[in-house]
């Protein structure tokens, strides 16, 4: 495939020397990334990049040409074999967020329940991408999110060592989503332990009694936190109820009274079912969904 020099000639790229042991991405052809986050950052590759580039970058990333990528807070570092003897070195720089934001960042997702379990339980929920912009700090590079640079000749920005290893990137991402996140500044491990230690936020914990009144049925600990529901009723000893058995312990009027319940997602049934493994070009089904959903909720008044 031909490409422009500096000047806008056209010319016939030499063949880059081939490498014993290099990593290869595992897509063959077609798009590179499978998960929601990877194709989000690949997403944003293939608006900066020049198509033929990316295409050479493809085929590097296929041909096994990237030799090493070590990803830190902040910075990836790897080396790209070429045409010429020496590889390339390529450095590709993202914004780490400092412990600070880190702690706004763990302390809004440990308040969000769902996603908590989801982290924990090694999966990467979608709906992370919107707890970090409601914090102001995004999770994926914009446009001019990325500080890359290589040392190969190539006048083209980014160039096709480069573009190999955004690619190689975006499949380690989907191997591991949390070096997504490890990229930005926290790894694996210190995150986990970090929502594991917060346990349900703060802010959402309510007085000790029930919308009634009553108080709320206190554990080992105290008073249990947590928003406040219907059913929160106190539990008395059985032997101190055997004349009121077969009485409700809740009036049919709060039953019928939902404005103490929380609000229910517009997306919760897709939350809560085995994502289906259908995919629209390459995006997820659910991926597609989740926004159609949301708009319909707000149409629809909520």
């Amino acid at each position: 495939m031909s490409e422009r020099d500096a000047k806008g000639w056209f010319f016939e790229p030499a063949r880059p020397i081939r490498v014993e042991g290099g990593i290869h991405v595992r897509s063959r052809r077609g798009s590179i990334g499978e998960r929601w986050w990877s194709r989000r950052f690949i997403d944003v590759l293939e608006r900066v990049c020049d198509k033929g580039r990316l295409s050479r970058g493809r085929a590097y990333a296929r041909s096994g040409q990237v030799m090493h990528v070590d990803i830190a807070p902040g910075l990836v570092t790897a080396r790209v074999q070429g045409s010429r003897p020496e590889p390339y070195d390529v450095t590709i720089g993202i914004t780490a967020y400092d412990s600070e934001q880190w702690r706004a960042l763990t302390g809004r997702l440990a308040a969000r329940a769902l996603y908590r379990a989801k982290l924990l339980a090694g999966e990467m929920p979608p709906e992370i991408e919107e707890v970090f912009g409601e914090a102001g700090l995004p999770l994926f590079p914009g446009e001019r999110g990325l500080d890359m640079a290589c040392s190969c000749p190539d006048w083209g920005f980014p160039c096709k060592h480069l573009s190999a290893v955004l690619y190689v990137l975006a499949e380690s991402f989907d191997d591991d989503p949390f070096l997504v996140l490890a990229w930005r500044g926290m790894a694996k491990d210190a995150l986990l332990d970090a929502l594991r230690a917060a346990g349900p936020a703060e802010s959402s914990t309510v007085p000790s009694t029930g919308p009634s009144g009553h108080e709320r049925p206190e554990g080992p600990e105290g008073p249990k936190s947590g928003p406040a529901s219907l059913l929160d009723v106190t539990d008395p000893p059985f032997a101190d109820r055997m004349d009121a058995f077969y009485e409700p312990a809740v009036s049919p009027a709060r039953l019928r009274d939902r404005s103490g319940l929380p609000s229910t997602p517009p997306d919760l049934l897709l939350r809560a079912l085995e994502p289906p493994a259908v995919k629209a070009r390459h995006i997820p089904i659910l991926d597609l969904l989740r926004p159609a959903y949301r708009t319909l909720a707000e149409e629809d008044g909520g």
